[in-house]
C-alpha cells in the first residue's frame, strides 16, 4: 500500500515554507531586509535554534543573504535576469528597444486580462492610488518622478495578475523596464503632445481594470505600447531627417 504515517513538522521547516512562500508571491522583494532574529522569533513565535535552522537552510538554497553588520536579506540575484551591462544596451540600442515593446505588449497585455479577472478589490486600489500619483506629478518639472511611478504601475498590474511565474520574470527585469521607460519618454518627450497623451492612455487601462472588464484592459495596454512603438519610430525618422538636412545646410554654406 502507498500509505506512510504521518509525521507532524518541525518548526523549522514550517519557518522556512511561510518565508518561500512570502518570497514566491512577491511579497519579500530581492534585496529586503528582513526584521532582527528577536523579531523574527517573536512575530513567528518560534524559538531562535527553530528560525537559525530555517535560515541557515535558506542561505544554502540561496534564498537569503547576512550581511556582516547589517542583517538578514532577501538575496539581490533572485531579481537578476541580465547582468547590468546588457541591460544598459537592451535599453539605449532601437533593434533591442523595439523588440522589447513587443514583448512588454504580448507579456502586460495579458497580465491586464488576468488582472481584471483575478486582482482583488486591493489590487485595484494599489494600481488606482500609483495612478493617482502619476496624474499628480504629470504637472511636476521633474519627469524622473512621473517615469518612475510609470514603471510601477505596469508592475502592480503584473503583481495584480497573480501570476507567480509571470510576477518574478517581469520583477526580475524591473531595471529594464525602468531603463526603457526612461529611454522611451527621454525620446518621445521631443514631440509636446506625448506627455498628455501617455497620462490619457494610462487613465484608460486603469479605467478598464477598476471596471474589471478583461479585453478592454487588454486592449488598453496594447493600444498604449503600440503608441510608444509608433512614436518612437516617428522620432527616429524625424532625426534621421534633420541629420541629413544639417548635412545638406552645411555644404550649402561651404559652396
Amino acid at each position: 500500500m502507498p500509505f506512510k504515517p504521518v509525521q507532524s513538522e518541525k518548526l523549522s521547516q514550517s519557518v522556512t515554507r511561510q518565508i518561500e512562500q512570502l518570497i514566491l508571491r512577491g511579497i519579500l522583494r530581492p534585496g529586503e531586509r528582513l526584521p532582527s532574529e528577536r523579531e523574527l522569533s517573536d512575530k513567528m513565535g518560534v524559538s531562535r535554534p527553530s528560525l537559525r535552522a530555517a535560515v541557515a537552510d535558506l542561505q544554502t538554497r540561496g534564498l537569503l543573504d547576512s550581511r556582516a553588520g547589517a542583517g538578514l536579506y532577501v538575496a539581490e540575484t533572485l531579481g537578476a535576469a541580465f547582468p547590468p551591462a546588457l541591460t544598459q544596451l537592451f535599453a539605449t540600442h532601437d533593434e533591442a528597444v523595439f523588440d522589447y515593446l513587443d514583448f512588454r505588449s504580448d507579456m502586460e497585455g495579458l497580465a491586464a486580462e488576468r488582472a481584471a479577472r483575478h486582482a482583488s478589490d486591493t489590487d485595484l486600489q494599489v494600481i488606482g492610488t500609483i495612478f493617482a500619483k502619476m496624474e499628480a506629478a504629470s504637472s511636476s518639472p521633474d519627469p524622473a518622478t512621473e517615469a518612475t511611478l510609470d514603471a510601477e504601475f505596469h508592475l502592480s498590474i503584473i503583481e495584480a495578475s497573480h501570476n507567480v511565474i509571470m510576477l518574478h520574470m517581469m520583477r526580475s527585469m524591473y531595471d529594464l523596464l525602468r531603463q526603457g521607460v526612461f529611454y522611451n519618454r527621454q525620446v518621445m518627450f521631443k514631440q509636446r503632445t506625448t506627455c498628455h497623451a501617455l497620462l490619457d492612455q494610462h487613465r484608460a487601462i486603469n479605467v478598464a481594470l477598476q471596471a474589471r472588464d478583461a479585453s478592454a484592459s487588454r486592449a488598453a495596454v496594447m493600444a498604449h505600447l503600440g503608441f510608444v512603438k509608433a512614436a518612437l519610430l516617428d522620432q527616429q525618422k524625424a532625426d534621421h531627417n534633420e541629420a541629413v538636412a544639417r548635412l545638406r545646410l552645411d555644404h550649402e554654406r561651404a559652396r
